[in-house]
This record gives C-alpha cells, structure tokens and sequence, in this order.
C-alpha cells in the first residue's frame, strides 16, 4: 500500500520533472486566488467584506492574461515580470477599487530574484515596489497611507526577499554538493596513487629478490653440470650453495608476498627485511657463484633508518647481480658503504669489459641495456637499474651509475639518512645513457 508520505515524494519528483506542468498549476491557483479575491471589497469602517462587490470583466480578463503569463515565468522571468508588472499598473489605475492582479507579480518577481544575481534582484524590486506603490497611491480613492497601499509595498519587498534567500541557499548547497564531489574524487585519486605506489615497490623489491637468487642458482647449477663428472665434490658444494640460494629466495618471497595479505590473514610475515648487517652474507653468496668481492668500506655507525638500511642493501644486491651477468669473465667487483654527514654513499665498482652487445649504445632492440635485461634482445626488458634509480629517488637521494674511465662500470648511490617518501622520478639522462645493465 502506498504511504502518503511517499505519494507526496513521488509527487515531487514528477513536478521536478515536469516544470511547465508545475507551472501551470501555479498559474491557475493564482488566478482562482485573485479572481475570490476580487469579490472582496475592503469597506470603509469595520474592514473588508466579501460578496458585495463584482469584479468588472475588463478586470478578469486582465487577471487571466497575468495568470497566463505565469506558465512561462521559468524561460522568460523578466519578460513576465513586466508583463504582470503592466497589467498590475493599468489595474490601479483603470480599476477603483483594483482587483488583486498583483499577485501575480508578486509571483514573477520571486521568480526573478531567485534566478539574477542580488544586484540586479535589488534594482529590479526597488523599480517594481516603487511603480506599483506609487501607482496604488496616486490613482486610488483611498488615502496613500492605507494598508491596501502600504500591503502593495510589503508584498513585492517579501517576493524579493524571498526570492534572493531562495537563491543564496541553492548556490549554498551547490558548492557544498561540489565541493563533497570533489574531495570524493580527491581521495579516490590519493588512494590509487598509493596503490601504484605499493604495486611499484613490491615489483622491485620481487625483481630484486628474484633476479639475484636465480642468477646465483643458475651459475652455480652450471657449475655443478659442468664439474659433476671429474669432481663431484666442488659439484656437491655448488648444489649446496643451489640450495642455499634457493632457500633464501623463497623466504624474501614468501615475506615480499606477505606484504600482499588482507588484514586478519594467516601466516602475516614475521622476518625482518634485509639491510646492511647482513652485507658479509650477501657478499659471500657472490663469492661462492664465482665473483671476487672487496668490501671497502663498511658503515660501522649507528643503524639506518629501515627504509634507507633496506634501499642500501638493495642497490648493492642490484649491482653486484649487474656484474656477476654482464661484466664477462675475470671481473671483480667492490663494495664501499661510507656515512658522510647525514647521508649514506653507496658505491660499487667493478673492472669487467662486459660483451659487444651490452656496451653502451649498441643495442637498438626493446630492451634497454640499462635496465638489466642483460641480453639485448627485442623481448628482454630488464628493470633493475630503473627498479635502483626509483627506490633511491623515492627516498629523497640520487643515484648515478655508467661506465668508469679505464674500463668497468660504477654505481653510486646517496641516500638520506633520514629518508622521506615522495613521488618516484622519472629515470633521468645520467640513469638512461652510458649505462651497460
């Protein structure tokens, strides 16, 4: 059964809908008001009585005329508004005592104020109000200080007003309604940044976690094939770092993936993230796939910040995962981790020559040699030394890397010791050109 109040809402919506409808409507309930109001005679001594007088017709047909303009007052609110406003006028002063045409204008003035500015609302009102009321008193038998005078001068001053209160509320509940819209696309911007922003983070940290634990496995099971036959023992030892390898890789995975759990999953991670204190373990799982390894320099200091240890680690793994691909046989590599005021430099070099294919500027394929694909092929498409140079931008550093006079390749890193999260920058010409990875 349907309820009056939502008969009454769907009543609404359908004059909302349909505002010439709701205009007609209005107009013909203006006219039945003025034409019972025409029979009233406002009498000398003890107020108004009703049924002792006839409108005249030339007084009805003005009423049906103001009544009728009324049906346009939404697409032409001025035009109408002079309208009634003329027919309102020639009845005070054709007409003694005046049938209550002006209760159109009335209509088409609030009309006129809730849909101008308050300027022209203003001028427009004070121009009727003083026509009308000067009309009313010099044409009327009545004294000019009368209430049917002074009513004249009240009722437009009210259209007006209303009209312009009518109109500062819907401009107010339209800015608030944009500027919720607003802020309602703002957040939903901010939440997919975010999200780009951790689906970029754990790309690199996955890259950075597979591309140096496969690379080990995949040296040392060739190790393995090729000395299985004539040593089994150094085999053995190399299957063993295999699994080492192995082993490792799918701890940092299984922690990386973790990242990925909703709240209220099982088995959350548990195991911190690696960083410098682990540096020796790193740098002897290169030394067991065959790269010799100096350590330099080591920060002994106070811990990093986790962002900063965590980045620092990663870049040397990156790097040195570069040289032990592409830096060709008998290459070595070292490792300086310096603490200068209050940033961190991260420095690894190395003196391979690296093949004809991942020098500088040879490559005219899809894959870029700088960015780790390490083969030069169409499909490669490495990303480590991008994944290097945007997890140290992203901290507020800089990072350098391209080819050392004499021979070799150098990547330098400065991180801030007390990092900040921004906005990745876009790999620069000192991280796209020069660069073998």
């Amino acid at each position: 059964m349907t309820t009056l109040p939502s008969g009454f809402a769907r009543g609404r919506r359908w004059l909302r809908d349909h505002p010439l409808a709701f205009d007609a409507t209005l107009a013909f309930c203006v006219l039945i008001a003025m034409i019972c109001g025409s029979f009233a005679d406002p009498g000398k001594g003890h107020g108004p009585t009703f049924g002792t007088r006839t409108p005249e017709v030339f007084s009805v047909l003005l009423m049906v005329l103001a009544a009728s303009a009324l049906v346009l007052r939404r697409r032409h609110p001025m035009a109408v508004l002079a309208v009634t406003g003329g027919l309102t006028a020639t009845e005070y002063i054709s007409m003694d005592p005046p049938a209550p045409v002006v209760m159109s204008t009335v209509i088409a003035l609030y009309t006129v104020a809730s849909r101008t500015d308050r300027p022209t609302t203003w001028r427009v009102g004070l121009l009727t109000m003083g026509v009308l009321t000067m009309a009313a008193m010099v044409f009327g038998s009545t004294p000019w200080y009368s209430q049917e005078n002074l009513g004249v001068f009240a009722w437009t001053g009210m259209a007006s007003a209303a009209g312009d209160a009518v109109r500062s509320r819907r401009a107010f509940v339209d800015a608030i309604r944009e500027r919720a819209e607003r802020a309602e696309r703002t957040r939903e911007e901010e939440a997919r940044r975010r999200v780009a922003e951790e689906r970029l983070r754990i790309a690199r940290d996955l890259h950075d976690v597979v591309a140096h634990h496969i690379a080990l496995v995949n040296v040392q099971a060739g190790v393995a094939a090729h000395v299985m036959d004539k040593r089994p023992d150094q085999a053995k030892e190399a299957l063993a770092h295999v699994r080492d390898a192995s082993r490792s890789a799918l701890n940092e995975l299984r922690v990386t993936v973790g990242l990925l759990r909703q709240t209220g999953d099982p088995e959350a991670p548990t195991e911190p993230a690696p960083g410098l204190a682990v540096l020796d373990e790193l740098v002897t799982t290169f030394r067991n796939a065959g790269l010799p390894v100096e350590v330099a320099g080591a920060d002994r200091g106070p811990k990093l910040p986790a962002a900063v240890d965590l980045a620092a680690y990663r870049v040397i793994q990156e790097a040195l995962t570069n040289v032990r691909k592409h830096a060709g046989a008998g290459a070595r590599a070292e490792v300086s981790v310096v603490r200068v005021g209050v940033t961190a430099e991260i420095t690894v070099l190395d003196n391979g020559r690296g093949t004809a294919a991942r020098r500088p500027g040879t490559e005219s394929g899809g894959s870029n040699p700088a960015d780790g694909s390490g083969t030069g092929a169409p499909d490669g498409g490495g990303h480590g030394l991008l994944g290097m140079r945007e997890r140290v931008t992203a901290l507020g550093g800089a990072l350098t890397a391209g080819p050392r006079y004499g021979g070799g390749f150098r990547v330098h890193a400065i991180l801030p010791i007390e990092a900040r999260t921004g906005e990745p920058e876009p790999p620069g010409p000192a991280a796209a050109t020069g660069e073998r990875r």
